[in-house]
C-alpha cells in the first residue's frame, strides 16, 4: 500500500476506484466497504484508492470540543488499512479552507483531476463540498459530465456501520472489551511510550510499565483491570493492565500500568503497543498493601489461564 499526504504526489492513470471517509476504527463495517471497493476494482481492472482526511474534521470545525475521542490514531488507521490489501491511501489535510470547497470544485479538483476517479463506492448518505451541498444523487445526475460510475452502499449497511462505531465507543468506555473487539474484528489497542512512575509495583513483586499515550484524543477504556497482549521489541508478551488512579496507594491522577509476564528489563523511554483482550474487574480500594498483592496474584492467575486457553 502506498500512502500520499499531498494530492500532487499521487500520479494516477484515470483508473482509480475510490472510496472516502474518516474510517475511524476501521471496524468490520468499514471492512465491508473496502471489500466492495476491491470487488469493483477487479471488475473494472482498476486500482483501489481510499481517500481520508487528517486532522479529523471535527478537530478543525470544533477545535475546543475536548469530547472527541477516536478509536484509532492516524498511524494506527494506516497500519490497519495496510493489512487489508488497498493499493493507495491519500491522506488530505482537512482545513477550514478545504471545508469551503464547493461540490463542483471538490469533484473537479479532488476526484477527477487529483485522483483520476473512474468509479466510487460510497454510502447513500455521503455528502461533500461546502455546507455538505453535494451528494451521491448529484454525482449520479452528472455522471456523464464527470464520467464517474457510482456504486451505492445501502441505507441499511450504512446504518449498521454507524451503529457499530457508536457501539464500539460505548463498549470501550464501559469496559465491554469483548463487544468492542467483536465489532472491530481485532483487539482494541493503543500505543505509547514508557515513563517512570513511583516504582511501587517493583517493590511488591509486580513491576509495571507506565504507559503515556502518544495522542491525547485516543479513546481509553474505563478504569479497571484488563488482560492484555504487549508488543515490545518485536516480541509479544502476555500481561495484565490497570487503568485508574491507584486508590489503595495514592488515588492521585489516572495512569495506565502494564505488568508484563516473564519480562523484567529496564524499558523506560521505549515504545510499546497494548492489545486489550478482556475486562477482569473494576478498580477498587483495598484496606492495605497485603490485600492488594493478594488480589493482583488472583488477577495474574486469571490472565495467565485466559492467555493459555486462547493460545
Amino acid at each position: 500500500m502506498k500512502i500520499y499526504y499531498k494530492l500532487s504526489d499521487f500520479q494516477h492513470n484515470g483508473n482509480s476506484i475510490v472510496t472516502t471517509g474518516t474510517f475511524d476504527g476501521v471496524h468490520l463495517g468499514h471492512q465491508l466497504i473496502i471489500k466492495k471497493l476491491k470487488e469493483k476494482a477487479r471488475e473494472l481492472n482498476g486500482e483501489t484508492v481510499l481517500l481520508t482526511f487528517w486532522p479529523h474534521p471535527r478537530l478543525i470545525i470544533s477545535p475546543h470540543d475536548n469530547n472527541l475521542k477516536l478509536l484509532t490514531t492516524i498511524d494506527e488507521k494506516l497500519e490497519i488499512l495496510g493489512s487489508l490489501g488497498i493499493d493507495h491511501v491519500v491522506v488530505l489535510p482537512f482545513t477550514r479552507e478545504f471545508s469551503e470547497l464547493s461540490s463542483d470544485k471538490y469533484i473537479d479538483e479532488i476526484l477527477v483531476k487529483g485522483l483520476g476517479t473512474k468509479a466510487m463506492v460510497i454510502g447513500y448518505d455521503h455528502r461533500f463540498g461546502k455546507n455538505r451541498e453535494g451528494g451521491i444523487d448529484y454525482l449520479k445526475k452528472h455522471s456523464d459530465r464527470y464520467k464517474i460510475e457510482v456504486t451505492e452502499i445501502s441505507r441499511q449497511e450504512i446504518e449498521n456501520i454507524t451503529i457499530s462505531s457508536t457501539k464500539i465507543r460505548k463498549a470501550v468506555l464501559e469496559g465491554n472489551i469483548k463487544i468492542a473487539n467483536e465489532l472491530l474484528g481485532r483487539p482494541y489497542s493503543f500505543s505509547g511510550h514508557i515513563i517512570k512512575g513511583r516504582q511501587l509495583g517493583r517493590t511488591i513483586g509486580f513491576p509495571t510499565a507506565n504507559v503515556a499515550l502518544q495522542k491525547n484524543y485516543k479513546l481509553i477504556p474505563k478504569n479497571g483491570v484488563y488482560i492484555t497482549k504487549v508488543h515490545l521489541r518485536n516480541k509479544t508478551f502476555g500481561g495484565i493492565m490497570n487503568i485508574g488512579n491507584r486508590p489503595t496507594v495514592d488515588g492521585i491522577g489516572t495512569s495506565m500500568e502494564v505488568h508484563i509476564f516473564e519480562f523484567s528489563d529496564d524499558i523506560y523511554g521505549e515504545n510499546l503497543k497494548v492489545e486489550v483482550l478482556e475486562f477482569v474487574r473494576n478498580e477498587q480500594k483495598f484496606d492495605n498493601i497485603k490485600e492488594l498483592i493478594a488480589q493482583i496474584e488472583i488477577d495474574c492467575e486469571q490472565a495467565l489461564k485466559y492467555l493459555n486457553e486462547k493460545n
